[in-house]
């Protein structure tokens, strides 16, 4: 359990907690009814006959047992990385547990990257599939209102964007309760159907699916493709689990979420066995005709509670990306007081929102865009599955044969869930892998390029003891205050540092070189926030370590300093950064185009001063070339 996220000591604290994991947890896996079990038969591939039927449905209570019951909840929650949850918390681990083989390290870095990068592709799939699909419900209840439907999935879905730098705060506390209702009225919907058809129960027995399997082995395979869309959102469970805990998010999944949803699937299951035709839509013919306009109001409040649980994640993803080194600063909002969690990210909201409504637009309808879903879903899911290994077998210590047995066991049911959601490629599962693909092109750039950017500046600069060794030989002019230098390397002299005695000709009376460092773990205390080395001369080196989960606020940090007697008067502190001006030169180093790419991310980037939270009043840049 993270530090910040404590155990819930009363039934009551555990009940509110549980609540709200409903609303964010589940929002994504809790809207899969909506269209799982109609797109499975909708392409027409799976003739809709009762053998079929109670096969699929065998194959989806299955799959969400395995994939979410077992894989999910009982054994990936507890690889956790300081409470924290999510494939970078995962990267983190399994590249700590093989640091000491950089070769595989390396490998592991680039997967684990290229995973993170196909989440943005899923992150624009997510809220355009659940949102189109409720508003479809208009055409059940009221077939004449047909042509509304894209226009108002815009409306919704722009309204949705454009109140995200409010922060969800005031809103948020009714994603839980709408939700709860949205489950209750699963099980309302499925259960009156199941009762009149009990047959259709027998589904239960995993003997369905296997003979679905044996007696129609391509036809069984095409329909995983679609099966697959009754467990997108499970990739939550894990990455929200620094929100909540383990326990409140295993809680809701077997208290609630996993009955309503089996219910529901069982209901719609029931409906098609006493009228194939139903399979237009399912969910909706499943509720008697009063209620189906009310149905349409709660199921687009459940799917715009689902998108904003996946857009927040989205930010929160782009933030530890960002302290990772793998995507360039950017402009980070704090939308709340209270919750540091609470994040809005301008660039990744307006992005996002383009490439959905582009989405919207190519695919018009939720049919076509699960067409489009399930290959991002199924390789995130495979990488975990890989990652895990890695941390179970290196990290834990685990036995060689217990390690594949678990991990290859579930290995083998997400890669025949990726191949199958390869037969899609062509209808739209090209469109998630080319946003993915795009943003993985971006980190890669990024991440080498400052790479080759350090070992520049390191090949160019001089070391900082011998160097102010030789100043104090003949001391420049001492002046009062402090002076903060900025420096990516310690030991090194900063390029800032160099400028300001050359043409200032000027030293401060007391000087820290301070290097700011990101680990690979969620949260660092401020016990260890930094370390101190004195340089002589009234010079301090400075290393201050932040997690991946930390705000950067430099100024905070530096305070702490007070106490190991180093005198620091806000009002008397000047911030020294050198501004890198990058030079794309031909020779080593990466193909032009992805320097001139990496350049323009550099010069793009959100300020440092903003990023560490410097006092804008009191900060001096100087600027420096740096060719790469």
């Amino acid at each position: 359990m993270s530090s910040h996220t404590p155990a819930p000591r009363t039934p009551a604290a555990l009940a509110t907690l549980t609540l709200a994991a409903l609303g964010v947890v589940y929002g994504d896996i809790g809207t899969s009814p909506l269209y799982a079990l109609k797109e499975v038969f909708h392409a027409g591939h799976v003739p809709a006959s009762d053998e079929n039927i109670l096969g699929v449905l065998s194959l989806i209570f299955w799959t969400m047992t395995i994939i979410v019951s077992l894989k999910y909840v009982l054994l990936i929650l507890r690889a956790d990385n300081n409470g924290e949850g999510g494939l970078i918390a995962m990267l983190a681990l399994a590249t700590t547990a093989v640091k000491d083989r950089p070769l595989l390290r390396r490998i592991l870095m680039v997967v684990g990257l290229f995973g993170t990068a196909i989440f943005y592709g899923d992150g624009v799939i997510t809220p355009a599939v659940s949102v189109l699909s409720a508003v479809e419900g208009l055409e059940v209840a009221a077939p004449a209102l047909h042509s509304l439907v894209i226009p108002i999935t815009l409306v919704v879905l722009t309204g949705l964007f454009a109140v995200q730098r409010f922060g969800t705060g005031g809103i948020g506390k009714f994603f839980g309760p709408i939700t709860l209702i949205w489950f209750f009225a699963l099980i309302a919907l499925g259960l009156p159907h199941i009762v009149e058809n009990p047959a259709v129960l027998v589904a239960l027995n995993p003997l369905y699916a296997i003979g679905f399997f044996v007696q129609q082995p391509l036809v069984a395979f095409i329909a995983l493709g679609a099966v697959v869309l009754c467990v997108t959102g499970g990739e939550a469970l894990y990455a929200d689990m620094g929100h909540f805990g383990r326990l409140p998010i295993r809680i809701a999944w077997y208290g609630l979420v996993m009955p309503a949803l089996v219910v529901n699937y069982f209901g719609q299951g029931a409906v098609l066995l006493g009228n194939p035709e139903a399979i237009d839509n399912p969910f909706f013919l499943m509720a008697p005709h009063w209620a189906r306009l009310p149905l349409v109001f709660l199921s687009t409040a459940a799917t715009v509670i689902a998108s904003q649980a996946l857009i927040s994640a989205a930010f929160s993803v782009t933030k530890q990306a960002i302290q990772l080194g793998i995507l360039p600063r950017m402009t980070i909002r704090h939308t709340s007081v209270k919750d540091t969690g609470q994040i809005y990210v301008p660039f990744v909201n307006w992005g996002l929102y383009v490439f959905i409504v582009l989405a919207v637009a190519l695919f018009k309808s939720s049919s076509n865009l699960a067409s489009a879903y399930g290959i991002a879903v199924t390789l995130d899911m495979t990488i975990t599955t890989v990652m895990t290994f890695y941390v179970i077998r290196y990290g834990w210590g685990y036995p060689l044969a217990l390690c594949l047995l678990a991990t290859g066991f579930f290995f083998t049911i997400d890669i025949t869930f990726f191949f199958s959601n390869l037969l899609k490629l062509i209808a739209g599962g090209w469109f998630p892998l080319v946003i993915g693909s795009g943003m993985f092109m971006l980190m890669l750039t990024w991440k080498q390029g400052r790479q080759i950017m350090r070992e520049q500046v390191r090949n160019d600069a001089i070391k900082l003891e011998g160097f102010l060794d030789a100043v104090f030989i003949n001391p420049p002019t001492r002046v009062p205050g402090t002076a903060v230098f900025l420096v990516s390397e310690e030991d090194l002299v900063p390029n800032a540092l160099m400028h300001n005695l050359k043409h200032n000709k000027v030293l401060h009376e007391h000087n820290l070189f301070v290097t700011v460092r990101h680990h690979e773990v969620p949260w660092i205390g401020f016990d260890k926030r930094l370390s101190l080395h004195s340089l002589g001369h009234d010079c301090w080196q400075v290393t201050v370590n932040f997690g991946f989960k930390n705000d950067p606020d430099l100024p905070e940090a530096i305070k702490l300093l007070k106490d190991r007697g180093v005198p620091l008067d806000d009002m008397d502190t000047s911030y020294f950064l050198s501004r890198e001006t990058v030079v794309p030169t031909r020779g080593a180093g990466m193909a032009m185009w992805r320097e001139k790419l990496f350049a323009s991310m550099h010069r793009n980037a959100t300020d440092m001063a903003d990023f560490l939270n410097l006092p804008t009043n009191r900060i001096v840049e100087l600027g420096a070339k740096v060719e790469i």
